[in-house]
């Protein structure tokens, strides 16, 4: 076979790759395929397989090829990571197709800082950096998931918690250099690609994240000692953490503490735009007689300002943060059932 399907397809955009694999793999199976896309990305494809006219076998072959190598790399890769891809990729294709579909999953893994990170065990990274700076920890925790992040918060020192917390929630734009020297500092076996614009990372909602998967112990312990050096940013913290939707996870019990402390000129302005599994959590919490009359009270409202809405349901939510801060109610996945005797 001559050389001309490779160059060819080195010159085919990654789009009209896609469009001729859909050609190629027939409408049942294409169909299967687009209905796992986005509706924006699907339209494109669309639009391009519609452009297809004419491929030739040997460029169709080509291109079915490249899936099947770059299917064969991410599996090598999901099984042992990129250097195990690498070597198993290098025994099984040719040289320079190796090489290419290498470079290829590589960029995809490294385009994000950290992102040799992903496959560590959380409490394996916990141990390798928990002497590290406080700031050199709030970086790292900035770019891992919340739920990894949430682990090796929990495992740090009190006050090595309390300097971490503090750093990721006033981090804003991290120089892309600084994150190439802490990879280089922690000697990873991998460097990252990256980005050569400056990133916008951790922040106060990154904090509330993480917290939100610690638990109870670990959030209150943080929250309260952080009160006292910056109350500010502890309320921010608190009301990214537990928003107005998230009433669904409080017990029926909480939802009549917490109804006894709201004026109904405010609870019925807090479900106008509630979901209707919301509002009936509410209404089966109240007397046949009350919830009719919030009903009627929001069916005669007429139109109402956006930011009153949003004051009214955080009152609730005030509430609600108040009274778990008291123990009194239970909030579903905080921790809070662990601490209960039967």
């Amino acid at each position: 076979m001559s050389d001309t399907p490779k160059q060819e397809k080195s010159s085919i955009s990654g789009m009209r790759k896609a469009a001729i694999l859909l050609v190629s793999l027939g409408y049942e199976t294409a169909s299967r395929l687009l209905g796992e896309l986005d509706a924006e990305l699907v339209e494109i494809l669309t639009r391009e397989v519609a452009l297809v006219d004419y491929v030739d076998s040997a460029t169709r072959a080509s291109v079915v090829e490249e899936f099947y190598n770059l299917a064969l790399a991410t599996q090598y890769m999901d099984h042992g990571g990129v250097s195990y891809a690498r070597n198993m990729l290098i025994k099984a294709l040719p040289d320079g197709e190796a090489k290419r579909i290498i470079s290829i999953i590589e960029g995809e893994v490294y385009k994000q800082p950290f992102a040799f990170l992903q496959r560590t065990d959380g409490e394996n990274l916990r141990t390798f950096i928990q002497d590290e700076h406080p700031q050199t920890i709030a970086l790292i925790l900035a770019h891992v998931p919340p739920g990894k992040g949430s682990q090796i918060l929990a495992g740090l020192r009190q006050d090595k918690q309390l300097e971490v917390v503090s750093r990721i929630a006033n981090m804003d734009q991290t120089n892309p250099e600084v994150v190439r020297e802490v990879e280089e500092g922690l000697e990873l076996r991998l460097s990252g690609i990256v980005s050569q614009t400056f990133r916008t990372v951790g922040g106060v909602e990154s904090v509330a994240e993480m917290l939100n998967l610690a638990d109870r112990a670990t959030e209150k312990g943080i929250l309260e000692s952080l009160e006292s050096q910056d109350p500010d940013l502890v309320d921010q913290i608190r009301r990214l953490m537990f928003v107005f939707e998230d009433l669904m996870l409080v017990n029926d019990k909480g939802i009549q503490s917490m109804l006894k402390e709201i004026e109904n000129d405010d609870l019925s302005l807090a479900l106008k735009t509630a979901s209707g599994e919301l509002q009936e959590k509410i209404f089966k919490n109240m007397s046949e007689r009350a919830a009719q009359l919030i009903k009627e009270d929001m069916e005669y409202m007429g139109p109402v300002r956006v930011a009153d809405v949003e004051q009214s349901q955080q009152k609730l939510v005030d509430v609600v943060r108040r009274l778990e801060d008291a123990g009194e109610i239970i909030i579903s996945g905080r921790g809070g059932e662990k601490e209960m005797i039967v």
